[in-house]
């Protein structure tokens, strides 16, 4: 009882600290997660929890809609003049929030910014050649080769103000490997719905609504009329939970699912749910000729097939998926879910579980007494992230090998896979383009310094024959490229770059009188949110 009272008196504690007392104030969302963005500048990070906060503040030239179809943006209208030139026009009469007017070069300079190599944002100008003013409402992007799904990429370029950026030193993107500060890592200049209003890292964020942003008007945000968003990271699920449950928080993100039971019964509360459009894998070094943070010296087990096969065997993704997640997930054996274009269910297969067999193939691979790696992995990033390693761990020690789990927040997690200091990890894949491309160029390209390729390819998997086939999916259309996608899971499911678990499901808890369309990206837009 004690402990009850103490964990009750540390979460009013915690949520009284941020300013989130009393009462929700009429048409203000306050909201949580457990983890912050590590940055708010626009081209430097391509992470959920940067996006979360990203798009309140600022537009790029096409947005989505809440079921994630495109829709104007800046741009009113797009079209493919010419297989490598495509033409945009350019909505008249906005301001950033800042003041500045928008025009062509505003468009101009935030397409070379996500081009520079500072970037993480390049895989989706993987193809663009330049950006050319027509005039101060037209520009015109010239590419390299023929791009089919450009727009669905440019739905991610966020549009950055010119002059802004070059008063306050940031014509590039935040080097986030070099821990880099610069007035982007803090300070947002959009067009969007909300401007920025104060910015405490890991406090406590806060967004009012930007009375003059031209969707206001339009389908979809008309009826919307949240003022202000205050956002607070909160790292334990028990205070996050006990700050719904109390009335200091409007709206969960990432609710723990142990706890969606007492929520949906709680009075004024309800949870949403439905599919992500996001794949939890393991992703290993099959590239060094030793591997890191392994007792296995002069070698590398992870680029033995039969090594990659035998931690594939040994993983029961039915236990994974009834017992860590609750029934939250859907099992695969592919690396994304059926929403995204090129998916197949014939690809759709993963090995069985055989710890017998598992244990086998380690001993053809000549490890008949297993070896020992460490296995990283976020603690604050996808929905049960840390208990899935260790639930992995100890499968994989049960056949031999040993496995010990590190598991951190995500800004040094992701800042430590960046620096390739890494052997055996768990990534969360999602796919904003809504296209097969976008995953296996950015997770099993040959890194070859292209912008985009292999940009997230961490493990380094190399394969000719992979690298073929994405070079089709980027200018092909039609049943070639339909053909060509398939054939590349076929490679995938067979050569075990990865081991696939599965596609998350996500809930959202929320008070009662807060009426929000639930996005497969995971991504809330409070544009087109109700307070009732």
């Amino acid at each position: 009882m004690i402990g009850k009272v103490l964990m009750a008196a540390a979460a009013a504690l915690v949520l009284g600290a941020g300013g989130l007392s009393g009462p929700a104030q009429a048409q203000t969302v306050r909201w949580s997660a457990a983890a912050d963005a590590n940055t708010l500048d626009p081209h430097s990070q391509n992470i959920g929890s940067v996006a979360l906060l990203l798009q309140q503040v600022y537009d790029p030239l096409i947005s989505r809609n809440a079921d994630l179809s495109l829709r104007p943006a800046l741009a009113t209208s797009w079209t493919e003049a010419e297989p490598t030139r495509w033409r945009f026009v350019l909505r008249q009469g906005v301001r950033f929030h800042e003041g500045q007017a928008f025009t062509a070069d505003d468009v101009v300079f935030s397409i070379e910014r996500a081009l520079a190599p500072t970037s993480n944002y390049g895989i989706f100008v993987d193809t663009v050649d330049r950006a050319v003013k027509v005039d101060d409402f037209t520009v015109d992007i010239f590419l390299k080769i023929p791009d089919p799904i450009l727009p669905n990429k440019l739905a991610s370029i966020y549009i950055m103000s010119k002059p802004w950026s070059e008063a306050n030193g940031a014509t590039r993107p935040q080097n986030t490997r070099a821990r880099e500060e610069m007035h982007t890592v803090r300070n947002m200049n959009g067009t969007g719905a909300f401007r920025l209003v104060s910015r405490e890292q890991d406090v406590r964020t806060v967004f009012r609504r930007h009375a003059d942003w031209y969707g206001w008007r339009e389908e979809g945000s008309t009826e919307a009329n949240v003022q202000e968003l205050v956002f607070r990271p909160i790292a334990s699920d028990a205070t996050r939970v006990a700050g719904l449950l109390s009335g200091e928080v409007d709206f969960l993100l990432d609710p723990p699912l142990q706890d969606l039971g007492r929520i949906r019964n709680a009075q004024g509360l309800r949870v949403l749910e439905g599919p992500e459009i996001r794949t939890i894998f393991i992703a290993m070094d099959v590239f060094r000729d030793e591997l890191l943070y392994s007792d296995v010296r002069g070698q590398n087990p992870m680029k033995d097939l039969r090594v990659r096969r035998a931690l594939y065997h040994a993983i029961d993704i039915q236990a994974i998926h009834r017992t860590t997640m609750r029934g939250f997930s859907v099992p695969t054996g592919t690396f994304f879910p059926p929403q995204v274009n090129g998916y197949t269910a014939a690809q759709d297969v993963r090995l069985p579980h055989d710890p017998t067999r598992a244990r086998a193939l380690l001993a053809e691979a000549g490890y008949p007494n297993g070896f020992g790696i460490t296995l990283d992995c976020p603690n604050n990033r996808y929905i049960n992230d840390e208990q899935i390693c260790q639930a992995i761990a100890a499968m994989w020690t049960r056949i031999g090998v040993r496995t010990t789990v590190r598991a951190q927040p995500l800004a040094p997690f992701f800042a430590q896979i960046q620096r390739d200091d890494v052997s055996v990890y768990l990534l969360g894949w999602g796919v904003p383009a809504l296209d097969a491309l976008y995953s296996f160029q950015s997770l099993l390209a040959t890194r070859n310094g292209a912008q985009g390729d292999g940009i997230w390819n961490y493990g380094r998997y190399s394969n000719p024959q992979m690298d073929a086939l994405i070079t089709r999916m980027k200018t092909q259309s039609g049943p070639q490229r339909t053909e060509a996608i398939h054939e590349a899971l076929r490679i995938y499911r067979e050569d075990v770059p990865h081991i696939p678990l599965h596609h998350q499901m996500i809930p959202w808890a929320m008070r009662a009188n807060l009426q929000i369309p639930h996005a497969a990206n995971n991504q809330p837009y409070f544009r087109f949110a109700r307070v009732n």
